[in-house]
């Protein structure tokens, strides 16, 4: 399929209210399609289902899937779609807004200081309410700007479309090897810098690398953890680390690996389930699908095999293996009637400051409001 129709095909699903998703992999040239032929809302069961899953940042609510049954690709060229380079500068907030945000980040950290967390994620979404763009030239505007990302547009007429450029894989299992990440430590990025960590990202970093890494131990064997790296991310610079196991998935069920890493430290907290219940108690709106995940579930690929004397005899030259692969659905947004809104947070720990988280959630409505104005 050509690159035009493509677009084409998904243009004519959205103006069809017929769900779909469209996307392409960090670093990839290949764009993705699964779409379905009526509206019905498919839902997980026990993520043994195959397809494109979109699940919420609260487990205890739903998770749907576009089944694998329609699919489409194409190859992707950037040079394309045009690039907006200058700096976005988005409308002044209102004080009110700001003044919430650092009561609410205060909040956190004396609930810290007081031993009842020892980090907890925060977040807020703004709307802009004149900013209804046409959500497949938003789409193209993402692929083009965040080459690094997993970039999506995903929409159900009876659930929302969304869109985003995250940089954070949640999950892969390929060739029964499991791979994630700790991200965390976000600041501005810096042209030349050596480092977007200091002594609060860093322990912000490290908690989040320890709380995977024992999570997992009891699920997988010969666990691998990276060195510390940067990771940029348009305007923005993380602190990332790369661990791996082997997976034995005879005995260790997907859904197990899934609930031991959702939500993760760096998009809830520490205890989760009482940074859970903070988020829940505090922060005053539901974030829907913004720190869920979503990616490709159980995805069927044929690997061919060395014609051997043995295998041609047997007539086995490919061998059919199941593919995962989920990000964390941060750097979104979400269409509706009310307009477009742009969901944000940062993690807070004791030696938060709400001064600079504000401005922290400032600098990544910037890196996702660029493709809208």
């Amino acid at each position: 399929m050509t690159e035009a129709s493509f677009f084409e095909h998904i243009t004519q699903q959205f103006e069809d209210a017929l769900p779909f998703v469209a996307y392409r992999k960090p670093q990839s040239s290949r764009l993705h399609s699964f779409y379905q032929e009526d509206d019905t809302i498919h839902e997980i069961n026990d993520f043994t289902e195959s397809g494109f899953v979109f699940a919420p940042f609260n487990d205890a609510k739903k998770t749907n899937i576009i089944p694998d049954r329609y699919h489409i690709q194409c190859d992707f060229t950037a040079s394309s779609i045009s690039q907006n380079n200058s700096e976005v500068v988005l409308p002044e907030e209102e004080l009110s807004e700001m003044q919430a945000h650092f009561k609410l980040v205060q909040k956190g950290i004396t609930t810290i200081k007081e031993g009842g967390l020892k980090k907890v994620v925060l977040s807020r979404k703004r709307t802009f309410p004149d900013a209804l763009p046409n959500p497949i030239a938003v789409f193209q505007k993402l692929l083009h700007s965040y080459t690094a990302a997993f970039v999506y547009i995903w929409y159900h007429p009876k659930i929302g479309l969304w869109l985003g450029a995250t940089p954070e894989t949640l999950l892969q299992v390929k060739n029964r090897t499991l791979h994630t990440m700790s991200l965390a430590g976000t600041q501005r990025y810096v042209s030349n810098a050596k480092s977007s960590g200091g002594s609060k990202e860093k322990e912000e970093q490290q908690l989040v690398t320890d709380t995977i890494v024992s999570r997992l131990k009891s699920l997988t064997n010969d666990l691998t953890i990276g060195e510390i790296e940067n990771h940029r991310a348009g305007n923005l610079l993380h602190l990332k680390t790369a661990i791996s196991a082997h997976l034995d998935e005879t005995t260790v069920r997907l859904q197990e690996i899934i609930k031991a890493l959702h939500p993760t430290p760096a998009v809830c907290g520490l205890p989760i389930e009482n940074a859970k219940t903070f988020i829940t108690e505090n922060e005053n709106y539901d974030r829907s699908y913004y720190t869920g995940f979503l990616g490709e579930l159980n995805l069927k690929s044929e690997t061919n095999r060395s014609k051997t004397r043995r295998n041609v005899e047997n007539l086995a030259y490919r061998s059919v293996k199941k593919n995962t692969h989920l990000f964390v659905n941060l750097r979104c947004m979400e269409h509706t009637a009310k307009g477009t809104q742009i969901y944000v947070g940062g993690g807070i720990t004791a030696a938060s400051i709400p001064e600079a988280e504000w401005e922290e959630t400032r600098h990544k409505l910037e890196t996702m409001g660029r493709v809208l104005f």
